[in-house]
C-alpha cells in the first residue's frame, strides 16, 4: 500500500496540504495550533 501511495504522490493524484511546520522542539505550540482548529492541511514536526 505504501508503494501504491508513493505512485499516487509522484503522478499528482494524491497532494499532502501542509498548514504549518514546526521543529521538534516546538511540539508544544504544534499541539496548541492544533487545539486552536480551523487547521487546513497536516501540521509538520521536523527533525534536524
Amino acid at each position: 500500500q505504501l508503494a501504491e501511495l508513493g505512485r499516487l504522490l509522484e503522478k499528482g493524484t494524491v497532494r499532502v496540504v501542509i498548514d504549518s511546520t514546526f521543529a521538534l522542539a516546538e511540539a508544544r505550540q504544534a499541539h496548541e495550533r492544533a487545539a486552536r482548529g480551523h487547521i487546513q492541511g497536516k501540521i509538520v514536526l521536523t527533525v534536524a
